[in-house]
């Protein structure tokens, strides 16, 4: 599309997004589950799709990581339709009244969620993210336009087909949704800040940063995730290699996956040797502090790093002794992204102290990095991960996509007969 008519697209889509605000649930749900059906319907297309995808990519050199991320599979699509599903039974986000205060007699107030209007999303590789987030936008009522990697056209093409059959099919207005095929059109889309009102990147920390200082439009989402675990000196062995190979080699190209682990200095000794032994056995490289160092044979070959804040996105973990916990939530506060973090520990109170004092978005006890995920939280799926301190944090689905406006009901009030010296007095009252 010629990047001069961008602008007339997001135009299109905003005026439609408005109309789709109004939409009763049950339209929605049933696009929703449509759309389920039209993924399943075309299964086979899409995996020979994705595998014309994937040999391009190859033939490319596409990192290990960005590999990893394009592929699917039978197991990753149904995945896809169940989170579709999940996502078209949930309680309509559109239309709850927060706040219903009455200020006088016959002036009553009252605050009610809607959708935020048209968001636009980039996303690297992740085809099954496209299913996931139109889906999170379309029952929140948002109109979305989304731009996936060149590296996936193929498959987010036919994955973008389905939707819009699902939304013909179910009298959902189409022109709220669609997708760009180039980063001169996403470009120009940064551009519509008119129209476009929020602008959602999920990719490199090359991308999150260059989309932030491109656009005037607010942006949510997280450059980095460099996540930790912290192993107390209460910690039980039973419990630590399990959450940390699990959060290494699970999917170590994922946002989520651990990179740095910090052991207690009093467990060290034992620690160190067994856990830097149950990566090695996973071929996860090493690299260390001095001090974690000398605790381990030659044959580790593990290379000693201060370079703490760093996203391998691979099988490398980055290992450091601590004197204790407070060390560990100063580390982790200075280097950390703000992404999720894990101490594992039987030490309840240490573990409120962990939670209470580290400023990240996931703070986690005994469990793997890898459960920070909009699936996995229930929330069918996420539009992307926001390490911000402010609303919406952490796994954003369905709340994060949904804001509100203030309804003022009144019988012909005016502020001046509210003051003065007989001024009337407001009531403030709450009607539930």
């Amino acid at each position: 599309m010629p990047v001069d008519q961008i602008a007339n697209l997001a135009q299109k889509a905003k005026l439609a997004s408005n109309k789709l605000a109004s939409f009763k649930d049950d339209l929605k749900s049933k696009a929703l589950t449509e759309y389920a059906r039209e993924i399943e319907r075309n299964k086979e297309k899409i995996l020979v799709a994705n595998q014309k995808d994937i040999e391009n990519a190859k033939a490319q050199s596409i990192s290990k990581a960005l590999l990893d991320r394009l592929k699917l599979d039978e197991s990753k699509l149904n995945s896809v339709m169940t989170g579709i599903d999940q996502i078209a039974k949930m309680p309509d986000p559109i239309g709850k009244i927060e706040l219903a205060r009455e200020l006088d007699h016959g002036l009553e107030l009252f605050r009610i969620t809607c959708p935020i209007g048209l968001i636009g999303v980039v996303f690297e590789s992740r085809p099954d993210a496209l299913p996931q987030i139109a889906s999170l936008c379309l029952k929140s009522g948002n109109g979305i336009i989304l731009k996936g990697g060149s590296e996936a056209e193929h498959s987010n093409k036919i994955l973008f087909d389905c939707l819009i059959k699902a939304c013909t099919k179910t009298g959902i207005p189409t022109d709220a949704f669609a997708l760009l095929s180039s980063r001169s059109e996403f470009s120009e889309l940064l551009k519509a800040e008119q129209y476009v009102d929020l602008i959602i990147p999920r990719g490199s920390n090359e991308l999150v940063r260059s989309i932030q200082a491109s656009t005037n439009i607010k942006v949510l989402g997280h450059a980095d995730g460099v996540c930790h675990i912290y192993i107390d000196s209460s910690a039980d062995w039973d419990k630590v290699a399990p959450i940390v190979i699990d959060a290494k080699i699970q999917y170590p190209a994922a946002c989520n996956a651990v990179e740095t682990i910090l052991i207690h200095e009093s467990i060290a000794p034992q620690m160190v040797i067994g856990l830097c032994h149950a990566l090695k056995l996973r071929n996860v490289e090493i690299k260390c502090d001095k001090r974690t160092k000398t605790f381990l044979p030659t044959e580790f070959d593990a290379q000693i790093t201060d370079a703490w804040h760093t996203e391998y996105g691979d099988l490398t973990v980055a290992v450091k002794i601590v004197k204790d916990i407070e060390e560990a939530i100063e580390h982790i506060n200075k280097f950390g992204s703000g992404h999720t973090e894990c101490m594992i520990g039987e030490d309840k109170d240490a573990f409120e102290k962990f939670f209470t004092e580290i400023n990240s978005a996931g703070i986690y006890l005994n469990a793997s990095t890898r459960f920070a995920d909009g699936y996995r939280y229930g929330f069918g799926a996420e539009v992307g991960i926001s390490t911000s301190n402010m609303h919406p944090r952490g796994p954003v689905g369905i709340e994060g996509l949904v804001t509100y406006k203030y309804k003022l009901v009144g019988n012909g009030q005016i502020v001046s007969d509210y003051v003065g010296k007989d001024a009337r007095k407001f009531i403030h009252r709450d009607l539930h």
